[in-house]
């Protein structure tokens, strides 16, 4: 890197820093017997023990990042206890600072409303696109505020539609939702290239001829500005609920349905904190909000997060599978096989229920828009993590090979929902509109 060019980074480092994570190291942990298992899972719990990977079966290893003023009591507990482990990562925030060089390199500087998958965007940059497309492209493009986060930013949808159906039977619907967690910085960029995709490539264009697609890019905007501009790990909202000692909310453990069965926690400072309540956050309100109130003819709901490329469905509460898991496994099974057949990135992804692959996690979203949405397909897609030396942190290289091997998974669900609950449905031709059928 030319030395001016260094520089210039490292100044704009210093510019912006924010929470240090300094001497913090991720612990590769593996249970091997059920006393084990139990004595991990409890850290689950502590707010100062963060879970990048969770492990839910006996040999499987749990990546979990912990503070320096910890790690002495931590590992002296996993050596008393016989546990396999090792450090996988030996000081978090020199990877961080590496990113943030790397972002300050790659960063696209963009024209109002334009778009790009050759850096991360801002979220302000993200709503700009949508309203920019909204007005080149009003006849297929219309722009919603569902929703204001708690500091005051929009949450904006994007539906894409060629019109109501001129048919007897309505049309379809798909939502999409990303960035719930907002560390997980790859989700946004894959819901925008969905809605580009669909918008601007007319190649595309029948993919929205007899499906409705509802897009939400960015669920939790305040807390993916404080990702880019002061803690880069930030996973939750960013309200202090009443009575609370720390900031923030699980967004994906605040939905009402099995609201703190398992997998969450009533302590405000710990990562996976439920709220005081089902849906006290305006985040989770809005996607409630917005499915009570259209989701009649939703077909289909993906939300995106990472790492881990796992095709997750419900139940996330416990480890129970829904009468229609077959469907379930079915369709992921399509999804992720279209995946991996296009990944340049070597992707792999597994499906099965979110509490059997992943872990037991009460409160998500996707159980909560089959449960009470009412939508019987409805999926978690764990997003690639590319060769990211650090989970969450997938280059802005490979922003592009990430979006357009999950657009191959969206297509293959496309074609699921077209066919399943349009083509072969009774379609009664509309006598003023004969050609249609």
């Amino acid at each position: 890197m030319p030395l001016l060019l260094l520089l210039i980074a490292l100044f704009a480092l210093k510019a912006c820093e924010g929470t240090s994570f300094e001497g913090y190291k991720v612990y590769h942990v593996t249970p091997n017997t059920l006393e084990q298992a139990k004595i991990l899972n409890a850290y689950h719990y502590e707010e100062k023990f963060d879970f990048w990977e969770e492990s839910h079966l006996l040999g499987d290893p749990s990546d979990i990042m912990v503070a320096p003023e910890d790690r002495p009591a931590f590992e002296r507990n996993l050596t008393r206890n016989l546990f396999d482990y090792s450090i996988v990562i030996d000081n978090v925030e020199r990877l961080i600072q590496q990113e943030k060089i790397e972002r300050s390199m790659t960063r696209t500087m963009l024209a109002p409303g334009q778009v790009t998958f050759s850096s991360f965007m801002r979220h302000s940059e993200h709503m700009a696109y949508l309203r920019r497309l909204a007005a080149d492209y009003p006849n297929i493009a219309t722009v919603e505020k569902i929703g204001e986060s708690y500091e005051g930013r929009d949450i904006l949808m994007l539906k894409i539609s060629s019109g109501p159906s001129e048919t007897s039977t309505p049309k379809p619907g798909i939502l999409i939702d990303a960035g719930i967690h907002c560390r997980e910085w790859i989700a946004p960029p894959v819901a925008l290239y969905i809605i580009q995709q669909l918008v601007q490539n007319s190649a595309n264009a029948h993919m929205y001829a007899n499906v409705d697609w509802y897009i939400v890019p960015n669920l939790n905007p305040d807390g993916y500005e404080f990702t880019q501009s002061n803690n880069r790990l930030w996973r939750k909202n960013r309200r202090l609920t009443e009575g609370a000692q720390c900031i923030g909310t699980d967004l994906n453990r605040n939905f009402g349905y099995y609201w703190m069965h398992a997998g969450a926690s009533q302590d405000s400072c710990s990562e996976i904190y439920a709220g005081p309540e089902a849906f006290s956050e305006p985040e989770s309100q809005a996607i409630r909000d917005w499915v009570l109130a259209n989701g009649e003819n939703l077909q289909l709901y993906l939300s995106f997060h990472s790492y881990g490329e796992m095709m997750l469905y419900p139940w996330g509460y416990a480890p129970e599978l829904p009468e229609n898991h077959e469907d379930l496994h079915y369709v992921g099974q399509l999804a992720a096989t279209a995946i991996d057949q296009a990944s340049t990135i070597n992707s792999q992804y597994r499906v099965n229920s979110s509490a059997i692959l992943l872990y037991e996690a009460a409160g998500g979203s996707d159980d909560w828009v089959k449960a009470e949405g009412k939508v019987d397909l409805s999926y978690c897609v764990e997003l690639p993590d590319g060769d990211a030396p650090f989970f969450f942190m997938i280059p802005a290289r490979q922003i592009l090979p990430a979006v357009r091997e999950t657009f191959e998974g969206v297509k293959a669900f496309h074609a699921y929902i077209e066919e399943n609950f349009w083509t072969n449905q009774d379609v009664e031709v509309d006598d003023a509109n004969p050609e249609i059928h």
